[in-house]
């Protein structure tokens, strides 16, 4: 799966796949009305009834998936598809398994946070790659270009569950010892909602790190 808008100027056959688990803000009817524009082999609707975990949604839109490569993003357009071109290239350049977008190294960044947000994020991946040394300078972005058969087998087995997923997918890959190359990416804070960072997920994300200390 390619992104819209820069696979066709570098003649690139694509799709462009969302999972939504039913959410109440009128997604599944904006998917439907692209679909007449686009056709339903462009843009496909991969609904399901609720909110199903996030591996689930990566599994559930996998089923969907023709291409070779799978680009996921989120939808809210924190991760701009201007950087596409960029983890494409990356891919083609090196023959990478993996391309992940990084908000840690010269020219990547974020924008929207405050400081406390931004020194807490900072200071978890400074603590992960203390303790794990997993040879990427961002663990929680998601925002990732994998080679399609790479993902399913890193679906397959991670166990664990909301921010520690991310994590445990690139500690897992960098353990099995797939080629991992990274683009510097500027996160932007999503305009409307809010994103959910509070003590109960600080707790689950410092036993994920002692999880993947142990289990990889």
């Amino acid at each position: 799966m390619w992104g819209v808008g820069i696979a066709p100027k570098r003649n690139i056959d694509f799709e462009v796949i969302v999972v939504d688990d039913g959410s109440p803000d009128g997604t599944q009817e904006i998917i439907k009305q692209l679909q007449q524009v686009y056709g339903d082999g462009r843009i496909i609707l991969a609904a399901r009834p609720k909110k199903l975990g996030l591996g689930t949604a990566y599994a559930h839109g996998l089923k969907h998936a023709s291409g070779n490569f799978v680009v996921i993003m989120d939808a809210d357009l924190s991760h701009h598809p201007k950087y596409l071109p960029s983890f494409i290239k990356k891919q083609m350049e090196t023959g990478a398994s993996i391309v992940t977008g990084t908000r840690y190294v010269s020219g990547g960044g974020v924008h929207g946070w405050n400081l406390l947000r931004k020194l807490t994020s900072r200071g978890a991946n400074v603590l992960a790659h203390t303790i794990l040394w997993p040879g990427v300078s961002d663990l929680t972005g998601s925002f990732r270009l994998y080679r399609k058969s790479v993902l399913e087998n890193l679906i397959s087995s991670c166990v664990s569950k909301g921010y520690v997923f991310q994590m445990e997918m690139i500690v897992r890959a960098s353990r099995q010892g797939h080629h991992i190359e990274e683009v510097p990416i500027t996160f932007v804070d999503r305009l409307y909602g809010s994103s959910k960072l509070g003590g109960s997920e600080i707790v689950e994300y410092l036993k994920g790190l002692v999880y993947l200390l142990f289990a990889t």
